[in-house]
């Protein structure tokens, strides 16, 4: 419809040269924003290169010395020893390294200094060390570190300034989960929402998901496959997503006790062993006694305990609380390696243990616990819900979803990243201070206003 004017105000079209002026000033905004979108998407795939090569070197040696260790089981009794030369080696040659994926998130949160780009090597080496020798860790904390290390070195020789630091290191993090566990989208939303609790960094949007893709693009492209897992279409049942979520509620509990005890183990490490490198030695020894006594099931990753699980064999009750006992003394004792895997083998033998109880199919059980322990673990329900669909199909997103955001409300303020930030509480108004989970940990009953940490986001 159009506008008439009238005598006293008459319609007029805007004179040329205003018309010409506005269209070159929308060109030029166009023209910005693809030379800043266009910059992002190249330092992205950088980091991305960075994070797949990476992974694929050490995903590829992880298997071997997995296998080794596998056709020579007597090299369990070796790792006190390996687990000596490990803690020698980061207490003389590591400095800030020693501080792992935490290290990571607090630079994203407040800059100080560069990652030590020795990080990536120590990483990988006491990764593969701890594997080869029967410890019980995973593999995300070495793509992380290795992928922040190596990131944060290229932003180091590219100069760029703390901002764009901080974005490039959250890239590096989708780069380096993406590219592990074969799962580029949950890799991006990981990235952009494991920094803080209740928020998520859309600013870093377009090099974390550039880097997630490129990342599993590399891995792929090098010639490692990942392990393909059963899919599921479920019918739309509300009796069902009733029974998903109660399952969450245990979900959500395990995952509490997983980073409580490993915390307790290294509190008690620290509180009792005053020279660092014999903490693992002391963790080794311990290793060697569960194993003697429980069986070597719950050494390395654990993986066949998965294949069970999503196979529909049945689990025994006890299964998912050994492997937490394994890892946390594992981890709580200083060997580095990561949570996550080791939660996805909790995670699917819990869900195949409760599945019965419950009277839902074994490997349909087994799948939603395989991402919901990690996902209340990690306080990243959004990138777990998505890692599900990813992995096990699209027919299964509800109940998965149902699933990770109940674990995610029942695991509480706890987390396996100690300087993962608390933005919005859970149930709570938005948090001014962000105080860390290390800090809610030792404050659960004061107010969360009384956290230290400043936020510089």
């Amino acid at each position: 419809m159009e506008l008439a004017g009238t005598a006293e105000h008459p319609v007029t079209s805007p004179p040329p040269h205003a018309r010409l002026s506005g269209l070159r000033a929308e060109v030029s905004d166009q023209v910005r924003l693809g030379v800043h979108l266009g910059r992002w998407v190249l330092l992205g795939a950088m980091s991305g290169v960075l994070a797949g090569v990476a992974s694929y070197v050490f995903l590829e040696g992880l298997d071997r010395v997995t296998e080794y260790r596998v056709d020579h089981p007597g090299l369990l009794f070796l790792l006190p020893l390996a687990g000596l030369v490990i803690g020698l080696a980061y207490h003389y040659l590591g400095g800030r390294s020693a501080e792992g994926s935490a290290l990571v998130i607090e630079e994203i949160h407040t800059p100080t200094d560069w990652l030590p780009r020795r990080m990536a090597p120590l990483v990988l080496a006491g990764t593969w060390t701890t594997h080869l020798f029967g410890g019980s860790a995973g593999r995300e904390g070495t793509a992380l570190q290795m992928s922040g290390s190596l990131t944060d070195a290229l932003a180091r020789i590219l100069r760029l300034p703390d901002e764009d630091r901080r974005l490039l290191l959250i890239a590096a993090l989708g780069g380096g989960f993406g590219a592990v566990f074969g799962v580029p989208l949950a890799g991006a939303v990981f990235a952009l929402e494991v920094q803080s609790i209740g928020r998520i960094r859309y600013d870093a949007l377009v090099p974390a998901l550039t880097a997630s893709l490129v990342g599993d693009l590399v891995v792929h492209s090098l010639g490692h496959d990942h392990p393909l897992r059963p899919q599921f279409d479920l019918p739309l049942d509300g009796w069902l997503w009733a029974r998903i979520a109660l399952a969450g509620l245990a979900f959500g509990l395990v995952s509490a006790l997983f980073i409580e005890l490993t915390h307790a183990v290294k509190r008690l490490m620290v509180g009792r062993v005053g020279w660092p490198p014999l903490r693992p030695a002391i963790g080794g020894v311990a290793v060697v006694g569960l194993a003697l006594t429980f069986g070597d099931d719950y050494l390395g990753l654990s993986l066949p305990l998965i294949d069970q699980a999503l196979a529909g064999d049945q689990v025994a009750w006890y299964v998912f609380a050994l492997k937490i006992l394994f890892t946390a003394v594992t981890l709580g004792c200083a060997f580095p390696g990561g949570e996550v895997t080791p939660l996805f083998v909790v995670g699917a033998t819990l869900g195949a243990a409760l599945a019965e109880p419950l009277g839902l199919p074994i490997p349909l059980l087994a799948a939603i616990g395989f991402v919901a322990v990690f996902g209340g673990a990690a306080n990243t329900p959004l990138a777990c819900s998505i890692m599900g669909v990813e992995l096990f199909g699209a027919g299964a997103t509800v109940p998965i979803a149902i699933a990770c955001v109940t674990a995610y409300v029942f695991s509480n303020h706890r987390g396996i990243y100690s300087t993962q930030r608390i933005h919005t509480a859970k149930g709570a108004a938005a948090i001014s201070d962000r105080p860390t989970l290390s800090h809610w940990s030792t404050s659960r009953r004061a107010s969360p206003r009384r956290g230290s940490h400043r936020s510089t986001e």
